[in-house]
C-alpha cells in the first residue's frame, strides 16, 4: 500500500493502490503515508522526499466508496473528524483525510505526478513543496460533481500558488487542468515526458540533497512562514532563520569558497 525506497539522502515514498482505486486514498493508506512522512522528517540521514503514485496515477482523491458510507453524521464524526484536529505546530495534527496534508515538515517534499491528481489527489500534490508533472498528467477538482468539498488544503494552497481569481475558477468549475497549463500558471514547476516524473523528481531531490541542508531548510522555512506577513515581520523571521543557518554551515561554506571552490558560479565543486 505504502512503501519507501531510499537512495542516500533521498526517500521516495510510494503509494500503491492503483489496481483497486487508481491510488484513491482510504483511511489505511492515509495513516500509512503520515507514518512514512513522519519517519522521513525525523530521520537525520534523510534530506528530501519524493511522493509518487505507482501504476500511472498520482492519486484519484478520497476513496468515494468509503466516502459513500459516511452519510450518517455520527459515523462521519467518529470515522473522519475525530483525531483530525487543526495543527498548532509542526506535526501536531495526526492527519488530514488524505493523510499528510496537515503535517508541517522541516524538509522539502517533491510530488512526482503521473496521470490524474484530482480532487483530494490535487490537494495532496499542492501540499508538496514542488510538483513535477508528466506531460499527460492533470489536476482537477473532480469532486465538484459529487458535492464533496475540499478538505485537505486545496482552497488555501491553490490560491497562494495561482492567485485568488484563477483558483476560484478552477475550484468552482472543477475542470481539468492539464500539465502544460499547470506549468504556465504556476501550479507546477516542471513538466517532463510521459513516465518520467519520478526520475525527474528524484534527480531534482538529489541535487537539493547535496547542498548544505541547514540553509536549504532555513530558506524553505522562511518562504512558508512569511507568506502574507507584513514586510518588516517577514524580514525579521528571514533574518532569524538565516543567522542560525549561517553559524551552522554558512561560515564553513564561505571558507570553502575562499579556498578556491565554487568560483564563477560553479555548482559542481562545492
Amino acid at each position: 500500500m505504502v512503501r519507501i525506497e531510499k537512495q542516500d539522502a533521498v526517500w521516495t515514498i510510494i503509494h500503491s493502490r492503483f489496481q483497486e482505486a487508481r491510488n484513491a486514498m482510504d483511511p489505511a493508506s492515509a495513516d500509512a503515508l503520515v507514518e512514512a512522512f513522519k519517519a522521513f522528517d525525523s530521520d537525520k540521514s534523510a534530506s528530501v522526499a519524493v511522493l509518487w503514485g505507482e501504476g500511472g496515477a498520482f492519486c484519484a482523491g478520497w476513496d468515494l466508496k468509503f466516502a459513500s458510507t459516511l452519510s450518517n453524521r455520527d459515523k462521519f464524526q467518529r470515522d473522519v473528524v475525530e483525531g483530525l484536529a487543526f495543527p498548532t505546530g509542526a506535526n501536531a495534527a495526526p492527519r488530514g483525510p488524505l493523510g499528510p496534508t496537515r503535517l508541517e515538515l522541516s524538509k522539502p517534499v517533491i510530488a512526482a505526478v503521473e496521470g490524474p491528481a484530482v480532487a483530494g489527489g490535487m490537494e495532496l500534490a499542492l501540499w508538496c513543496d514542488i510538483r513535477v508533472m508528466a506531460e499527460s498528467a492533470y489536476f482537477g477538482v473532480y469532486c465538484r460533481r459529487w458535492g464533496i468539498p475540499l478538505l485537505d488544503g486545496g482552497s488555501v494552497r491553490l490560491a497562494r500558488l495561482v492567485g485568488q481569481g484563477r483558483a476560484m475558477e478552477i475550484i468552482l468549475t472543477g475542470r481539468k487542468v492539464p500539465a502544460s497549463e499547470a506549468l504556465r500558471i504556476g501550479m507546477c514547476e516542471q513538466v517532463v515526458e510521459l513516465g518520467g516524473a519520478r526520475v525527474a523528481a528524484e534527480a531534482m531531490a538529489r541535487n537539493i540533497a547535496r547542498f548544505p541542508q541547514a540553509a536549504v531548510r532555513a530558506d524553505r522555512r522562511s518562504i512558508l512562514e512569511t507568506y502574507g506577513v507584513p514586510v518588516r515581520e517577514a524580514l525579521r523571521r528571514e533574518w532569524a532563520n538565516g543567522v542560525e543557518a549561517h553559524f551552522e554551515e554558512g561560515a564553513a561554506g564561505a571558507a570553502r569558497f575562499a579556498s578556491g571552490l565554487g568560483r564563477h558560479g560553479d555548482f559542481e565543486r562545492i
